[in-house]
Parts: structure tokens; C-alpha cells; sequence
């Protein structure tokens, strides 16, 4: 009578080994990309603060407040280092505690009125259509940043 045969021969647990060790080195720098691009969607949402005063000053009216003085620029968040607008109302934020690939970038959101940039020259008064996230200005690579925030 011959023995029957109990547990896993070599080659079986190899080649189990070997399939976890491909799934892993796939699936670790795609997780980690999804992790910075969370961590970015915090900024984004902190950005999204400014949204509110700038698109409410270019509905109004009156005199342009300026660079920085749009009335936002205190918004925080864990990995905003910084948070500046120009005289246009472009809201510019800088990155920090994320990853020192993103470290220190900057990513943008651009006030539009159609299909180009707001200009407090032109178009105080009339209103904004829409943004655009992760423009002109924007330095961390798209891969990094939120599906809603890809230049469109």
C-alpha cells in the first residue's frame, strides 16, 4: 500500500511564492500612488476654500483686492504648507508632508471664464463659468494628483 501523499512538494510552494512576489512588486507602487494622490485631494479641498470669495469677488464687482488679499489665504490643512493667490484670483498651494516626491510642489486652481483664464481687467463683474485644477503653474507630476484635478 502506498502512502498517501501529505502537504505542499517544493516546486508548489516556489511557484506560490513567486506569484505573490509578481502581485506584490505590481500592486505596491500603484497603492502608493493611490495614497499620495488621497493625501493630495486634502489639498485640493483645502484649496476649494478660496473658491467661494474669489468667484463671489468676480460676480460682484467693485475694485480687485489684489495678490493675497482675496480673503482666503488662511485655509490650512495637514499638508498645505502654504496657500497664496495672485491679482487674478489664481490660488496657488504648496505641499508638505506627503511624499518627497510631491514635497515642496505646487499645485494650482485657475478661476475661468470660458475657455480661458479669469482677468480681473476683463472680466470683474461678469462672473466665473468654472475652474481649472492642476493648471498653468501646477509642478507635481499628474499622476500624483486627484482625476479631478488633471488640467481639465
Amino acid at each position: 500500500m502506498r502512502p498517501v501523499q501529505a502537504g505542499f512538494t517544493l516546486i508548489e510552494l516556489m511557484i506560490v511564492v513567486a506569484i505573490i512576489g509578481i502581485l506584490t512588486a505590481v500592486a505596491l507602487p500603484a497603492y502608493q500612488d493611490y495614497t499620495v494622490r488621497a493625501k493630495m485631494s486634502e489639498v485640493i479641498l483645502a484649496m476649494s476654500a478660496c473658491r467661494t470669495p474669489v468667484t463671489e469677488l468676480y460676480q460682484s464687482g467693485g475694485t480687485p483686492p489684489g495678490a493675497n488679499n482675496w480673503g482666503c489665504e488662511g485655509a490650512t490643512s495637514r499638508y498645505l504648507s502654504a496657500l497664496a493667490t495672485d491679482d487674478n484670483g489664481v490660488i496657488r498651494a504648496t505641499v508638505t508632508g506627503i511624499n518627497a516626491t510631491v514635497n515642496g510642489g505646487t499645485v494650482t486652481l485657475t478661476p475661468m471664464r470660458g475657455a480661458s483664464a479669469a482677468s480681473v481687467s476683463s472680466d470683474f463683474g461678469l462672473g466665473v463659468n468654472g475652474w481649472l485644477c492642476g493648471g498653468t503653474g501646477t509642478s507635481i507630476d499628474i499622476r500624483f494628483l486627484p482625476a479631478s484635478c488633471r488640467g481639465r
